[in-house]
């Protein structure tokens, strides 16, 4: 991830706070903390958070959190919409530019990637694509599509692993609708905000081993408080297996549970490994992809330890 940011303290650029990091490494209480202690705003940077349909088992922050602080973007799409990068980009920007006007810190919260490189560093300018040669491509499977990537692009080929569905199809479509490598077009990335802030990140990458027993305990947490349910409405709208919120962490394991009670516990640890191979993937991550200037915080967060990681972001955030 190249992400042109500025981190030197500067009166020019106004602060913009980034706690990112895997799920349940306790970023959102981290966030809120932040909030309290800097008249700030946590908005949400998360590709499931941002779906309504899925407060419970996206683990959105709760009704009473967040009426602690202003939250936005969450829950701000939809199921039967996708949320592009995008988009949530382009409403992101908007955020923080209210936040600015009203002298309220910015602080941006989650663990999509994609999200935030977008936001910061701009988006290719690539034009539409045909959609005859997209819905070919989106037919594809995934082996054939490895192998036309490989003859059309082999630099994308290269950088992508042979099973990455979703990035293979995107270059393909490109390279074949636009007649230029996809890279091409990224290195003509616009609207990114990043050299306009002064960006103040934090990464959490906590001990995996109590990063795994959160994952554990939440997903159990969430089938307590109502994650079948949720589920059993999001089903009940028939939308496309293939739109983000039905690919969602957990949806296709409680929608197991529902569909065969008799297999609910073997659903049940289907859901909780789910749940760890995701926070280990955004885990990897971020702790190879972001800039190397971002902190990485590593130990396991308690109230003392959040306390003095507001201290010094608030510190931070504050010094002109």
């Amino acid at each position: 991830m190249t992400v042109a940011v500025n981190t030197e303290s500067s009166p020019l650029l106004k602060p913009l706070a980034l706690i990112a990091g895997p799920t349940a490494s306790g970023k959102s209480a981290l966030a809120i903390a932040l909030a309290k202690a800097t008249d700030g705003t946590v908005i949400n940077a998360d590709a499931s958070q941002v779906y309504r349909d899925l407060r419970t088992l996206s683990a959105r922050p709760t009704v009473v959190e967040e009426a602690q602080v202003p939250h936005r973007l969450f829950g701000h799409f939809d199921g039967a919409q996708a949320c592009s990068a995008a988009e949530w980009a382009r409403d992101a920007r908007a955020v923080i530019e209210d936040c600015g006007r009203k002298g309220r810190l910015p602080i941006l919260v989650g663990g999509t990637g994609l999200y935030l490189h977008t936001l910061l560093d701009g988006i290719a300018p690539v034009p539409e694509i045909d959609s005859a040669i997209r819905q070919a491509v989106r037919a594809m499977p995934v082996a054939e599509a490895y192998h036309a990537l490989a003859r059309e692009d082999t630099d994308a080929a290269q950088r992508l692993h042979a099973n990455d569905s979703t990035r293979i199809a995107r270059a393909l479509e490109v390279v074949r609708s636009t007649g230029k490598p996809i890279a091409a077009w990224q290195r003509g990335r616009v609207g990114g905000i990043g050299h306009a802030v002064r960006l103040i990140p934090a990464v959490l990458l906590p001990p995996r081993d109590w990063l795994y027993a959160r994952c554990d305990a939440r997903f159990s947490a969430m089938l307590a408080n109502g994650a079948e349910d949720e589920v059993r409405v999001l089903l009940k709208r028939q939308l496309d297996p293939a739109l983000p919120v039905m690919r969602a962490i957990g949806v296709r394991e409680v929608a197991g549970m529902i569909a065969e009670p008799a297999r609910r516990a073997e659903f049940e640890s289907l859901g909780r490994i789910a749940t760890r191979q995701y926070a280990k993937r955004q885990f990897t991550w971020f702790r190879n992809q972001s800039p190397i200037d971002w902190p990485r915080l590593e130990s396991q967060l308690n109230d003392k330890i959040i306390n003095e990681i507001v201290i010094k972001l608030r510190d931070t955030a504050l010094t002109t």
